[in-house]
């Protein structure tokens, strides 16, 4: 299972979604979906822009626990 700790890496930089949006130069719906967990996946694109807004690396937006 993979786990997405994009909302919580949002909270941990004391971020609202629209300053990531704008900073990672995303659509506010794309973050709030990532925020939401309602996404199937994500690009590669979206992830490195993410990174760059949260100052992460792109193991830190998801975690892997076996099943």
């Amino acid at each position: 299972m993979i786990i997405n700790n994009i909302s919580t890496l949002i909270g941990k930089n004391k971020m609202t979604k629209s300053e990531i949006a704008r900073l990672a130069g995303l659509d506010y719906n794309t973050v709030d979906n990532l925020y939401r967990d309602k996404t199937k996946g994500i690009e590669f694109e979206t992830m490195n822009k993410l990174c760059f807004a949260l100052d992460c690396k792109s193991g830190d937006l998801f975690t892997y626990i076996p099943d």
